[in-house]
């Protein structure tokens, strides 16, 4: 691993924040067309989130060869993935190889934090700061912080007072040993559903606390077969160019048909081969699942047949039986042997909405209804500060002194194209806020926006422009479009809690914040803008 053994030249073309997917292909893209780039990065070593969360189980839910990099044949045809969904360590060595193979790490700064960035205006140039207090100068600044970076802050009732071990899923101690332990975890999304089965194995006596059930659909992952690899390789740049042709960023065999429009053992015939599929092709049932009421309670109702069948308690299935939201309109849970866990004689359900935690105590928690639960290690899954939370922790100040943090508390994350907010000129933001991001391959997005960046950039330095920023009202217009066209889909519909929305963050402003009209969609809308000499952008 390298951190600080790159030169101390602190003025760069473009800095950018994140060595993950995004910070690693900016790196290598623009530094290609001739830009000085520095790439900063908190963690010791590459990887963004898939550095940060290597809590037990946890894997993507895109497959494989689809979860990877398409600009390089060479690196797609060298690259051996083993398995149908790949393991976060399976994905970190991916980019380390990367980082290697294109030599990145010379112009990567590990275990060095951004803590604060100002627009100088006279120079047309960010000056940024580091926690260790070293600075740098850039005529962009490129934020590669990812949606899903910033766990979002505890608030659990007398925390304080649990005198055993707290583990985070997010920064999981590389040494962590919980063999024969008394172990609960909190939080059942889609880092729960993942942690919850591979601790279960391995513990003594496993809790786990449910407020709110989740629609968990199996991986189905396995090794991939002899020759599999082989063929998918073979036909790499179709499969790119279907990926890139589909809405989500990855081709699922989607069924062109309605639910409703077919009858009933059709129906269930359907939800059943998905099902046993497993996988995101699930939610590719049907062409209207996000659309219709009626063919989400359809599919709905399948999946809580689906619990009912699997866990042999009906008491602990009803509790694990979502009720208040569509399928989908959460961030869809792919995970293995979910619900089989809780047939395993070490494993017990606490369901918290009918009997609220109370408050944690010495040995364990207390509920509203004077029960106790004991154990010696606590596990917080406890989800993230989505989109935002990257932001609004460093002092981000643009023109005049206008602090990025106000505006978005006040506001909510808006942007034009999810790639530039008023009164920040040259801050661009690939993957975030007002793009598909998470409602997609996040690879396949992050691709399309350091294109883009790129394209920008060149047609910038082409007609002597300097700055470039969202137009105020076309901003507007885009935060009204994004939700508006989520409104078309039962993805607003989402229980008081979604992340999709900042629901999960006490205080903090609600808006849709991913674009549900998908990749291609927005693809257009980019092409639109750069065709019409960057409508919608003031570049100056």
């Amino acid at each position: 691993m390298t951190s600080r053994s790159v030169d101390s030249a602190a003025e760069v073309d473009v800095l950018v924040v994140g060595a993950g997917f995004s910070g690693l292909h900016l790196l290598h893209r623009l530094r290609e067309d001739g830009y000085s780039v520095r790439v900063l990065e908190s963690a010791p070593e590459v990887g963004g989130t898939w550095y940060w969360n290597r809590y037990p189980g946890a894997r993507c839910d895109v497959e494989s060869v689809d979860y990877s990099y398409s600009w390089d044949d060479d690196l797609q045809q060298e690259w051996e993935w083993t398995e149908k969904y790949p393991a976060q360590r399976d994905i970190l060595a991916y980019l380390s190889h990367v980082a290697d193979r294109f030599d990145l790490r010379k112009d990567i700064e590990l275990e060095t934090t951004v803590t604060g960035a100002t627009w100088d205006e006279s120079a047309s140039r960010w000056a940024v700061r580091t926690e260790d207090g070293r600075e740098y100068t850039a005529q962009f600044l490129v934020m590669a912080v990812g949606c899903l970076s910033v766990p979002k802050e505890v608030d659990l009732p007398g925390l304080e007072h649990f005198g055993g071990q707290i583990l985070r899923t997010w920064n999981w101690p590389e040494d962590a040993e919980l063999t024969g332990r008394d172990v609960c975890v909190i939080g059942t999304g889609s880092t729960g559903a993942q942690v919850v089965p591979a601790l279960a194995e391995v513990v003594r006596r496993l809790t786990v606390v449910q407020r709110t059930p989740n629609f968990v659909i199996p991986t189905r992952n396995r090794p991939l077969a002899e020759g599999e690899l082989e063929a998918v390789k073979a036909e790499y740049p179709e499969r790119r160019r279907r990926n890139a042709g589909h809405s989500a960023g990855v081709f699922r065999s989607d069924n062109p048909k309605n639910a409703m429009e077919v009858d009933a053992a059709e129906r269930q015939a359907t939800f059943q081969e998905r099902w046993e599929g497993g996988g995101i092709n699930f939610l590719g049932s049907f062409a209207d699942l996000m659309f219709d009421q009626a063919a989400n309670d359809a599919i709905c109702s399948f999946v809580r047949e689906k619990i009912g069948e699997i866990v042999e308690d009906q008491k602990v299935a009803d509790l694990l039986k979502p009720d208040s939201y569509p399928l989908g309109a959460k961030r869809p849970v792919v995970a293995t042997d979910y619900y089989e866990t809780f047939n395993r004689p070490n494993v017990s359900l606490v369901d918290v909405r009918a009997n609220p935690l109370e408050a944690f105590t010495e040995s364990g928690l207390a509920l509203a209804n004077g029960e106790q639960h004991d154990f010696d290690t606590l596990v917080l899954a406890t989800g993230f500060d989505a989109f935002t939370g990257a932001f609004t922790k460093m002092e981000i100040r643009g023109r005049d002194g206008l602090l990025l943090r106000d505006v978005w508390q006040e506001e909510g994350p808006k942007t034009f194209l999810g790639l530039s907010s008023a009164g920040f000129p040259n801050m661009l933001m690939p993957a975030n806020a007002g793009s598909p991001s998470v409602l997609s391959n996040m690879v396949t997005s992050i691709e399309q926006h350091v294109s883009w960046i790129a394209d920008l950039l060149a047609e910038m330095r082409a007609r002597g422009l300097r700055t470039i920023e969202a137009e105020p009202e076309a901003q507007e217009k885009w935060v009204e479009h994004v939700e508006e066209v989520a409104h078309m889909t039962l993805w607003p519909n989402g229980d008081s809690g979604s992340w999709y929305r900042g629901a999960n963050i006490a205080g903090k402003p609600q808006l849709f914040m991913p674009y549900a009209a998908g990749v291609v969609e927005y693809g257009n809308a980019l092409e639109r803008s750069a065709k019409s000499g960057y409508a919608g952008f003031v570049l100056a």
